[in-house]
């Protein structure tokens, strides 16, 4: 997607047209199938949806990185996770209600006629302004990202700061693993865990990134990375609380809201950290990667888990995740300091002069 630039529409929005048609027809696919008969072919068209998504994802994340400027980000990746968060939700639950009233069939139909309405969207999108320095190469599309990336950071700061991606978050990592089987063990049901994870969580995490995306356009990504850190791993004291009152739904609905607000605010200025870190010749493969990585913390790195509660309970548990986010904090001074050195930032309505 770095390498090659598709015969209409541009580099960016090439590809998305690619990706959400070739999904349009895989989602319409499944409408097709009949898995008590064919299994097999279920989990193929299964599979083909999850790769075509993810590759979706990662021009997505490329258009978002290109197309918005700094002073942008905030609002950008506040207004990107609202719209992902809906998506969850309209193919979600929306779906499953769906499929009370009609054959699933049908609700997969709809679901590809809502992908197609997305290309619409596409279509009339900006593409970004590319200069004419893209790799020239599947070669340079694969190595010149990496280089480029430790070239600009240095190789010891670069590991250093690949080391910072993946402990950011690790202690929300650790908790988001064990939230529900601890609502669960605490007593909770199914039905109460979903109806407010799902209900309330979810608006406190789109609330919290929009909160989250304007703070940023005010106080900078540097900072936004210091005070969200902070404000999601101390969050992480409301599990703590519920762990020693047990049962009590006021307090569940209230922890739940608390950790997911929270973790809204660091989402925003994590995505944002990301995307400023990635040159706009490679973005697709370096996001790509950034978040990768992201992602072995998040769900490898958290697999003992499990054997940590066993070990230690819950209570310590929670304490425990909070001394993880530690690490992160103490090495925002290099890579996000406070007070990072200015850079003249063009600002829309303010630059042109008035008659």
């Amino acid at each position: 997607m770095d390498r090659f630039v598709p015969p209409f529409y541009g580099r960016r929005r090439g590809w998305l047209i690619i990706t959400q048609l070739l999904l349009v027809v895989a989602i319409a696919c499944m409408s097709l199938q009949r898995p008590k008969e064919a299994l097999f072919f279920v989990a193929i068209n299964a599979v083909f949806i999850a790769f075509i998504s993810a590759s979706q994802d990662i021009v997505a994340d490329a258009y978002r990185t290109d197309i918005l400027e700094v002073y942008e980000m905030g609002a950008g990746v506040a207004t990107f996770v609202l719209g992902y968060r809906i998506a969850l939700l309209l193919t979600g639950s929306v779906a499953l209600i769906l499929a009370d009233l009609m054959p699933f069939n049908l609700v997969y139909l709809c679901l590809a006629g809502l992908m197609l309405l997305t290309v619409s969207f596409t279509i009339f999108a900006p593409e970004p302004k590319f200069d004419n320095n893209s790799p020239q190469t599947l070669k340079d599309a694969v190595i010149l990202p990496f280089q480029e990336f430790f070239q600009r950071s240095g190789v010891v700061s670069g590991i250093l700061m690949l080391l910072f991606i993946n402990l950011y978050r690790l202690g929300d990592s650790f908790l988001a693993n064990m939230s529900t089987p601890f609502l669960l063990q605490t007593g909770f049901t199914q039905t109460d865990i979903g109806a407010i994870q799902g209900g309330m969580g979810l608006l406190a995490t789109i609330v919290g990134t929009l909160v989250g995306g304007a703070v940023m356009s005010k106080i900078g990504i540097n900072r936004a990375l210091w005070i969200f850190g902070a404000i999601q791993a101390m969050s992480n004291l409301s599990y703590l609380v519920l762990s020693q009152v047990g049962q009590n739904y006021p307090i569940m609905v209230l922890t739940i809201n608390i950790e997911n607000f929270c973790g809204g605010l660091a989402t925003a200025s994590f995505i944002a950290f990301l995307m400023s870190l990635c040159n706009h010749q490679f973005s697709a493969t370096q996001y790509a990667l950034l978040s990768s990585l992201y992602a072995v913390g998040r769900d490898i790195l958290v697999a003992p888990a499990g054997k940590i509660v066993e070990n230690i309970g819950w209570s310590w548990f929670f304490v425990f995740t909070i001394i993880l986010a530690l690490p992160g904090l103490l090495l925002l001074p290099w890579f996000a300091p406070w007070n990072p050195p200015l850079v003249d930032i063009p600002r829309p309505g303010l630059d042109n002069d008035i008659d």
